[in-house]
């Protein structure tokens, strides 16, 4: 008997292809630009457009993998506390005699462990929400902070250090090179690999992800302990483009993440997304803060046109997907959700 094949792709076409949600990004990415070139003749530079990146991407490394967060269907609301409290614990250890790149080490650790710490509990008890999760640590880890440095600043790191945050490579940001490197591997990990179809059939349907066989326990952890390493990371580049820390920093970040996430066109009810659209998101509201910046327009007025994009992003999504803004699920996610391997035979 002539055996049969089912094909999972879907058929594309060049309607298909300009209708997707990141072609409004760079529509709207490119209004932005021309109206910072016409309220300011400063903007339009190409050495400070590269450079104006060391200002707003210490907190673009936040938006990886909250993407793949929301993609699950979750939210982290504690990223910015985890990066406060990771960089106290950096400066206060270096300060007290630990070698820096140990000082490194451990903010990433503590902030791993702060991500591990959100997963674990939302595994072990399932009926928390996280939101609720994650609210009650981000009051937890912010107020250890506190505890540790109170209100005072920790600083006095070596000049090397500040390479991280103001160095450049050539005519490029190491910080630009940076996130550019993580940016490929988080693509590459959520699009390309068995691990990252396991997200989006949890976002689809986490009770037939898991009667299907995926670890989803294992997800979750995972994918907060990645949030949480990526906080300390966050908080090794803020700390040297600052040069001191101090328990209040990074206050704000966790809303500023999820709003470019949700710019970027993932849906808030989970399973489906890229993460192109986000990474464009960041440059979006970037840019959009350093043109209004040169014209000194107040940051009450750029919270308006953020929060105008973010309703325009909802409303479109909706109107165009439905209810909760969900995309349609890719086959392969479809699948695995079932209980069935990608390109199956018959």
């Amino acid at each position: 008997m002539a055996e049969r094949s089912i094909s999972v792709d879907r058929p594309r076409g060049l309607r298909t292809f300009f209708l997707q949600w990141e072609w409004l990004l760079v529509l709207i990415f490119v209004v932005v630009n021309v109206i910072n070139s016409n309220l300011s003749p400063y903007y339009l530079n190409l050495g400070s457009l590269v450079g104006s990146t060391n200002a707003f991407l210490d907190m673009a490394f936040l938006v990886l993998p909250m993407t793949f967060v929301i993609v699950l269907g979750c939210i982290d609301i504690s990223v910015a506390s985890t990066v406060a409290l990771s960089a106290v614990i950096m400066a206060t250890s270096f300060n007290a005699g630990l070698p820096m790149p140990l000082a490194m080490a451990l903010c990433l650790v503590v902030s791993t462990a702060c991500g591990l710490v959100n997963g674990l509990i939302l595994v072990k008890f399932k009926e928390l929400p996280a939101m609720i999760v994650t609210l009650s640590t981000m009051i937890v880890y912010r107020g250890i902070a506190y505890v540790i440095l109170e209100d005072q600043a920790s600083g006095h790191f070596p000049n090397w250090f500040s390479f991280l945050g103001w160095g450049s490579i050539g005519p490029l940001p190491f910080i630009l090179i940076a996130f550019a490197a993580c940016a490929v591997l988080f693509g590459l990990l959520l699009h390309k690999t068995s691990f990252g179809r396991k997200v989006f059939a949890m976002g689809n349907n986490l009770t037939a992800a898991r009667y299907s066989g995926i670890k989803t326990d294992s997800v979750i952890v995972a994918v907060f302990a990645l949030t949480g390493l990526m906080a300390g990371v966050t908080a090794l580049f803020l700390t040297s483009r600052m040069g001191s820390t101090r328990p209040n920093v990074a206050q704000g970040y966790e809303l500023a993440v999820i709003a470019m996430v949700v710019l970027g066109g993932v849906s808030t009810s989970g399973g489906s997304g890229r993460i192109g659209g986000p990474i464009l998101a960041i440059f979006i509201i970037g840019y959009l803060t350093y043109g209004l910046g040169l014209v000194n327009i107040k940051a009450n007025v750029l919270l308006i046109i953020i929060g105008s994009l973010l309703i325009l992003s909802v409303l479109v999504l909706n109107l165009r997907f439905g209810k909760g803004h969900r995309r349609p699920a890719s086959p392969n996610a479809k699948m695995i959700a079932a209980g069935k391997a990608p390109d199956a035979k018959l």
